[in-house]
């Protein structure tokens, strides 16, 4: 170890004490900043290391013409220049008085053995086997380690001193062998329950997508109803919609034809003008002005929602029910007047056979006359009473029209007579499916009876 490093050291063990510090600087060498080594006195009682003074003299002579016999050297604190005999800094005196301090600085500033942090000043000189750390007398005797094991620190070093070749020696390769067979078990399961995950998250995407799809598509198709409507709508309001801009349009046009007419000079072009502008005029004032009809859409989404998809569970997504959505006139007096007649309330059999016809008020007449002669056709003595019934109570619905409503009844004939075919057609269907889930149960009756 150098002499530098011999002082770091020496600083590092004292840079705790301010006292040992200052005494560290007045040791100290002003050339190599280190503890003197051989320090020697010059002249000028200045102290310096022999092998800086050596140093200090080889530079001195390079530079400097000097006496024969006689070597100059320049003190370095100083700068006075003193003259050496030839034998050069051997010839210096040593310092011995410093020479003797620095080595009982240099035994004092040896580093101590540690101390206890519990027992202050107790040197940690006893090894507890135990707890595997150094204590002290009072930790073995009234402190945490009372009654534990000890031992010398160098005996326990020097007896487990072989005890890791001793370990080493017991990891075989047999043990390492099944350690490893073991691992590869292991990381073989761990690959087949990560492959049983993946399974099953795949499973679970394609399933949730096969539910997006169902509920993708129902939604299409109910918004598809829902375009229909709007299609309907448009097409029960543009027509009227047009026709009034046409009129705005031709009495704008007629508002400016009149100021040039009224302008005109010429008594032969003015009376042709004029009739021209009175067959206009008498035109538009005549023409039929469209009537404002309201229309309501049903069923409503929210409601339907509400009455047929709140019960559907996942596995029924498929049979999720989707509406016919279509515009139709809003309650007319009709459809008031029979509610009030009949007294009928939801859940009758008026009421039933009105909401069947609610997408058309208008055939209810011509619904309950077609139910009466199907019900006689099948049963002519029970069709016959319930016909019998159902026209009185007719009879006394149309007797209790006011003439109002019997001015309705009469504008919505066109749109009766429009409607019968899809009624007649609608009934037929269900009598013919009637008949045919008859005959297919007597035909299997007949064969069980056979059997």
């Amino acid at each position: 170890m150098t002499r530098a490093a011999t002082s770091q050291v020496h600083r590092a063990s004292l840079s705790h004490h301010p006292t040992m510090d200052n005494l560290e600087e007045d040791l100290t060498c002003s050339v190599c900043y280190s503890l003197f080594a051989d320090p020697r006195v010059l002249p000028c009682s200045h102290t310096f290391c022999k092998s800086c003074l050596d140093n200090v003299l080889q530079v001195s002579a390079v530079y400097l013409i000097w006496r024969p016999l006689r070597l100059p050297l320049k003190c370095p604190n100083c700068r006075s220049v003193v003259e050496l005999p030839p034998t050069g800094v051997d010839a210096l005196p040593i310092n011995v008085s410093l020479r003797a301090i620095i080595e009982k600085f240099q035994k004092d500033s040896q580093p101590q053995p540690p101390s206890c942090p519990e027992h202050h000043r107790q040197p940690l000189n006893i090894y507890c086997v135990q707890d595997r750390q150094l204590i002290c007398g009072f930790c073995l005797t009234v402190g945490q380690h009372q009654g534990h094991p000890i031992d010398d620190l160098q005996a326990a070093f020097i007896r487990e001193r072989q005890a890791p070749a001793h370990l080493l020696g017991r990891l075989s390769d047999h043990r390492w062998a099944e350690v490893c067979e073991l691992g590869e078990q292991l990381e073989q399961e761990k690959a087949s329950c990560e492959g049983l995950v993946r399974q099953d998250r795949q499973a679970v995407e394609q399933y949730f997508q096969g539910l997006e799809l169902v509920l993708a598509r129902k939604k299409e198709a109910f918004m598809g109803a829902l375009d229909t409507a709007s299609m309907e709508v448009s097409l029960a309001y543009n027509p009227l919609i047009q026709r009034l801009k046409e009129l705005q349009e031709e009495q704008l046009d007629l508002l400016s034809l009149g100021s040039a007419v009224e302008d005109e000079d010429s008594p032969l072009v003015f009376l042709e003008k004029v009739y021209l502008f009175r067959e206009r005029v008498e035109a538009l004032v005549n023409a039929t002005l469209p009537e404002v009809t309201s229309l309501a859409i049903t069923p409503r989404a929210a409601e339907y929602l509400e009455q047929h998809w709140v019960g559907v569970t996942i596995g029924g997504l498929e049979e999720g029910p989707v509406p016919r959505v279509c515009c139709c006139a809003k309650p007319t007096i009709l459809e008031t007047v029979l509610r009030t007649e009949t007294g009928s309330q939801p859940g009758s059999w008026v009421h039933d056979l009105w909401k069947q016809l609610h997408p058309t008020p208008p055939v209810v007449l011509l619904g309950m006359l077609l139910l009466l002669l199907a019900a006689v056709w099948v049963n002519p003595v029970g069709g016959a009473s319930l016909g019998f019934s159902l026209l009185s109570q007719l009879s006394q619905m149309v007797h209790g029209l006011s003439s109002e409503l019997t001015t309705s009844l009469w504008e919505t004939t066109g749109f009766l007579y429009a409607q019968t075919g899809e009624v007649v057609w609608r009934y037929s269907s269900a009598l013919s499916t009637l008949g045919e889930n008859t005959y297919q149960q007597l035909a299997s009756l007949y064969k069980t009876l056979s059997s």
